[in-house]
């Protein structure tokens, strides 16, 4: 596997679990409308989602914007599947339909 490819990898699958920090942040309440922007969730999200940019920049170095499109489409699947794993949320029926034809999309991509 190309490194450029594994790092578009790593990065997305980062991305994936900054945004459960934000839904954690996001379930919260707060005394008033300054702290729901400035709390360590937010924070914390917000840095790791400019890691996220930055590697997917250097990955563009090695990948097509066609295939780095692809592995961006794999968050579409993570972040549900991570709420379902993580905070315990349920799957909607068009949730499951939507990460099959994402699932299929990656199969013909890769025909």
């Amino acid at each position: 596997m190309n490194k450029y490819v594994l790092v578009k990898i790593v990065s997305v699958i980062i991305s994936a679990f900054s945004q459960i920090i934000l839904k954690v942040s996001a379930n919260k309440k707060y005394d008033n409308k300054l702290m729901e922007y400035l709390n360590p969730h937010v924070i914390i999200s917000y840095g790791i989602f400019f890691l996220c940019t930055l590697l997917g920049i250097y990955s563009m170095k090695g990948t097509s914007v066609a295939f780095s499109s692809i592995l961006n489409a794999l968050s579409y699947i993570l972040i549900p599947l991570l709420s379902f794993l993580i905070l315990k949320e349920k799957l909607s029926r068009r949730q499951l339909i939507g990460i099959a034809i994402i699932f299929a999309g990656f199969v013909i991509y890769s025909l």
